[in-house]
């Protein structure tokens, strides 16, 4: 039982799904999972464990930003011993390809976090997605006729930023989108020789001022969740 998910040894199972809204989880649960039940709602952020396609599945809520998502992670991969993570999120578009509803793949994930930082003693950390996990979840939705954008992500530590110029400036260099937690999924994958995947469907374009309510948000960001379930079931568990 860990401090923030509280849940019994074996209830959790090795394939999760992240979600940073605990609403979210919920909705996923009872929408994809058979025999979904409750297994934690520690602070109201719940988690789910059920089945897929006859395969145990758990969906674990994460809160907002990198410092919430990564106590959830850290505590799955030690305590529960899970193998992959997979992040089904929303991000903000900043790139003129995208579209709102469009679902991106994140191969990478830039920051301005200071966590690396403090990790890595000031050299600059590449976070990456698990090949196995993007390539799988590429032919996903290529099988669904999901279109999906693969690319570069900026995981910012603000949500209200005082200096929205830089974040064009990651523009330029190819960052399609911008949300708060895949850079910190993807440095402790790696840590812990897990696998791990973003997968994000665009909530708002920063460029247009385009967005999406917050219960579409929690309850119409469908394609995302069968695409990265489709690719866990189709990715061998790490042995």
């Amino acid at each position: 039982m860990s401090t923030h998910i509280g849940a019994d040894a074996g209830d959790v199972a090795p394939r999760v799904l992240l979600p940073g809204d605990p609403l979210r989880a919920t909705w996923i649960a009872e929408t994809f999972l058979e025999g979904a039940r409750c297994y934690s709602s520690v602070r109201g952020m719940y988690g789910y464990s059920g089945t897929y396609r006859g395969e145990p599945v758990s969906v674990q809520g994460t809160g907002m930003g990198m410092p919430s998502a990564s106590i959830y992670v850290n505590e799955l991969i030690r305590d529960y011993d899970c193998q992959q993570l997979v992040r089904v999120g929303s991000c903000g578009a900043v790139s003129q390809r995208l579209q709102i509803r469009d679902v991106v793949l994140a191969m990478s994930a830039a920051t301005d976090s200071s966590m690396n930082r403090i990790r890595f003693e000031g050299l600059d950390y590449a976070a990456t997605a698990d090949f196995h996990l993007l390539r799988a979840a590429y032919d996903a939705a290529a099988s669904v006729g999901v279109a999906v954008t693969v690319g570069q992500l900026f995981s910012s530590d603000s949500f209200y930023s005082d200096r929205p110029e830089l974040l064009q400036r990651m523009t330029e260099y190819g960052v399609v989108a911008v949300e708060m937690e895949a850079n910190a999924l993807y440095t402790l994958a790696a840590k812990h020789d897990r696998q791990a995947l973003c997968v994000c469907t665009v909530s708002d374009h920063i460029a247009t001022g385009e967005r999406t309510s917050s219960q579409e948000r929690q309850q119409t960001f469908g394609d995302m969740v069968t695409v990265a379930l489709d690719a866990m079931l189709a990715t061998p568990l790490p042995s």
